[in-house]
């Protein structure tokens, strides 16, 4: 089930807003914005607030630190607080949700309130504090690349993804800094290659590895050789070929079996989940589509989720998880959706 709230004129504010914020905006840019900006007095209107509302928000900033798609989770019933969700566990069991909800006319002041701070700050957040910016390599939403490194390794990176690399005489050390990517390690026995992302550190020689960072979240999956895998305050871990281990908020999980194929379906534009919580598929699909996808209750990402959808059909992967799932749509802009509880 969908709703369409569209406004032409707000979609109009938020392209110059994402426009203006962009490094490479040109004076020919700034000029057509001058233009738009005295055509109406409406525009002047719907800039100043726009300007105003982001002053009010600027504090969320930090909510995009590690990713400029960040899912966003609003409580119900109290205040409205952009934050990341909780760890999410699979529920095995696929059944409507019933949330405590406020009265109709809160609740719609709370989520319009919500998706007036999204709306005017995912554009210029995404642009002000993407880890990306600071990278040496990066990718653009929706995008796949494969990067040779000086010492002939290859590194392929997801969409919305980046990393850092600083090759020294006694290690070769790569940072992933957000997104995903798979590594293939050229051998160099004298230097050793180290990727590190949050607070775990992979050391591999001659090896094939995927590496994902999610929201507090990391996972190595090994399709050659193996790799040794520390975590602060944690003994190494070995992890061979075929396996995979995840930390989440900085504990080190236990080395358990990984299906490569459905880890790895994203280097052929695929996207693959198994009994996996839609908070963890929403994430991924914000690395294939601009904007921001918002789930009304933190309960929401528990549901478990069973499919394949093509990296390039984000949108159309939202309308089938509507489609088989107790969930509605409601696309407020091409900039945000919104997933609620269908009731």
């Amino acid at each position: 089930m969908q709703e369409q709230h569209r406004d032409p004129l707000i979609e109009e504010a938020l392209r110059w807003f994402g426009v203006l914020k962009d490094p490479k905006a040109s004076d020919d840019d700034r000029r057509a914005f001058s233009l738009w900006l005295k055509e109406k007095p409406e525009h002047e209107t719907a800039w100043r607030n726009a300007q105003r509302v982001w002053m009010r928000v600027g504090k969320i900033g930090p909510a995009f630190a590690n990713s400029p798609q960040a899912t966003v989770v609003i409580p119900e019933p109290s205040t409205v607080v952009m934050k990341r969700p909780p760890p999410l566990r699979a529920d095995p069991a696929l059944r409507p949700i019933t949330l405590h909800r406020p009265p109709p006319r809160r609740r719609r002041g709370l989520l319009m309130a919500a998706v007036a701070a999204v709306c005017v700050a995912a554009p210029a957040g995404a642009l002000l504090w993407r880890p990306g910016l600071l990278a040496d390599h990066a990718t653009a939403i929706g995008e796949r690349r494969t990067v040779t490194l000086a010492d002939g390794s290859s590194v392929e990176l997801a969409g919305a993804s980046s990393i850092s690399v600083d090759f020294a005489p006694a290690v070769r050390r790569v940072v992933l800094r957000e997104g995903e990517a798979f590594f293939k390690v050229a051998v160099d026995a004298d230097r050793p290659f180290v990727v590190e992302a949050d607070a775990m550190r992979v050391r591999a020689l001659g090896t094939s590895f995927d590496v994902k960072l999610g929201d507090g979240s990391v996972t190595i999956a090994v399709s050659e050789q193996s790799v040794e895998v520390t975590i602060r305050g944690s003994p190494p871990v070995v992890v061979d070929s075929g396996r995979q281990v995840r930390a989440d908020r900085g504990s080190l999980g236990d080395v358990r079996e990984a299906d490569l194929e459905r880890v790895e379906a994203w280097r052929q534009d695929r996207l693959a989940f198994h009994e996996t919580p839609l908070g963890d598929v929403v994430a991924d699909l914000q690395r294939y589509r601009t904007g921001l996808i918002v789930l009304t209750g933190a309960r929401l990402g528990d549901i478990p989720v069973s499919a394949a959808f093509e990296t390039g059909q984000a949108d159309a992967a939202i309308d089938t998880l509507a489609a088989t799932l107790p969930i509605r749509i409601r696309r407020f802009t091409p900039l945000l959706v919104v997933l609620s509880p269908r009731t």
